[in-house]
């Protein structure tokens, strides 16, 4: 039988999951650009609400680190996973804040690529939001990291296929270099989930 020193500090376990049940509503709200008559600004300001929110629980993380002697495990592992969780939420923030600021929505459609990412960056948080509480038991983690990074995949090719589309002459050369932005803060939302899934691969496997 296997013994562990370290104890089962449940508080961490908790924020974590609160922070990527946050980036579950962030894609969510993203998915709100879809619908015919979206209210743009209602999307931007509701995902700064979350990502304020957000940044409380990272906030909250750092004091619980900073505030017990001994962590469930190593404090360099609970900060960095912290910290990308919190970087998800501020490209997803950005990318309704971009498509607000710049009136993007304002053309006769957003392209379907950037559609498909967004889809991608859904299905990410909801797998992430499942996996934050089995970090308690370090079990039945694989299945989730080898999926995150299939779908950062998919991710990348989305993000290829809209610059294709952004290139192509479809759009004048100003609101390729605003779309282009956004497009690049989508793909590093897809990367930053991806790096969410390493550092929780580096967890289990220490922790094993």
């Amino acid at each position: 039988m296997k013994f562990s020193f370290r104890p089962t500090e449940g508080a961490f376990y908790e924020l974590f999951t609160r922070a990527a049940q946050n980036l579950v509503k962030g894609t969510e709200l993203l998915n709100e650009l879809a619908l015919p008559g979206v209210d743009v600004q209602s999307v931007s300001e509701r995902l700064t609400e979350v990502e304020h929110d957000s940044d409380q629980i990272t906030h909250d993380l750092y004091k619980k680190i900073n505030s017990t002697f001994i962590t469930p495990f190593d404090r360099e592992d609970i900060y960095r996973l912290g910290s990308l969780l919190d970087d998800v939420m501020d490209h997803l923030e950005a990318v309704g804040n971009l498509l607000y600021l710049y009136g993007l929505t304002k053309l006769p459609s957003l392209p379907r690529e950037l559609h498909e990412l967004v889809n991608v960056l859904d299905l990410q948080a909801k797998l992430t939001a499942e996996a934050m509480p089995r970090l308690k038991s370090m079990k039945d983690l694989e299945d989730y990291w080898i999926e995150c990074n299939r779908l950062e995949n998919d991710g990348d090719q989305a993000y290829r296929m809209l610059l294709v589309r952004l290139f192509s002459g479809e759009y004048d050369a100003l609101t390729v270099l605003k779309m282009k932005e956004v497009a690049d803060e989508l793909e590093a939302a897809c990367d930053a989930f991806e790096h969410v899934a390493n550092t929780v691969e580096t967890i289990a496997v220490k922790e094993s």
